[in-house]
């Protein structure tokens, strides 16, 4: 059976600083089950899961994602889940309000026909992004501790797109900035990227210059 999931991929300075950070954490402690495959540093915001109605999937992801538009996020420390099947470590995300609301009513409109699993179906959500998991458990406490004794993390991010996997490859890319559906040809164009990066600095732009505009007049009116 095909497997789909609906990830969010770090881009910039938090991209590089997580691909660092769990090759160090493999070769260091000589673990793979990360870097075992080309690891994509990501969000996971829904998924694994089955389907035989895709399309209605990527309909639902585009409805959700084209009402947000800056979307921010932290990643801030590290933490770890007592899975069943073994531990979890990773760098927490710190959500902002729109990045729980976007999540949670893709979620509602998922399991409307499609079987989600574990934490996906609670509306209190762990964001996370895996730096080292499956053969840890024998030396989790050093991997921890040599973790720990670094400088934890505190990195801004923003939600750019939101990607559709198939067995792992992307399928779609719904981009919050171009307002557009991307195929895995226009989701892997450089030309492409380059725009949403340009759409995202100018909307970032035009927010902080809001803001001051703002914050002045208040001033103003305060006198």
């Amino acid at each position: 059976m095909t497997h789909y999931l609906i990830e969010f991929r770090f881009h910039g300075y938090a991209k590089r600083y997580l691909k660092r950070s769990l090759f160090e954490v493999a070769r260091r402690f000589h673990v793979n089950g990360v870097t075992r495959k080309r690891p994509v540093p990501h969000i996971t915001l829904a998924g694994p899961f089955e389907t035989r109605d895709i399309e209605r999937v990527i309909t639902d992801v585009e409805s959700v994602a084209k009402n947000y538009n800056l979307v921010n996020f932290k990643l801030k420390g590290f933490g770890y889940f007592n899975n069943p099947g073994g531990k979890v470590i990773y760098v927490d995300i710190e959500p902002s309000k729109e990045l729980e609301e976007l999540r949670w009513e893709l979620a509602k409109r998922l399991m409307k026909y499609v079987e989600l699993k574990g934490g996906d179906k609670n509306k209190q959500f762990s964001f996370h992004a895996t730096i080292a998991f499956k053969d840890i458990d024998r030396k989790f406490s050093d991997i921890w501790r040599y973790l720990k004794s670094k400088e934890e993390p505190y990195i801004n991010q923003y939600l750019l797109r939101i990607a559709i996997l198939r067995n792992g490859k992307i399928l779609y890319e719904y981009d919050l900035m171009l307002k557009r559906l991307l195929n895995r040809r226009a989701a892997l164009r450089k030309r492409i990227w380059k725009k949403t990066i340009l759409r995202f600095k100018m909307k970032l732009f035009f927010r902080k210059a809001l803001a001051k505009v703002k914050k002045i007049f208040w001033r103003m009116f305060k006198k």
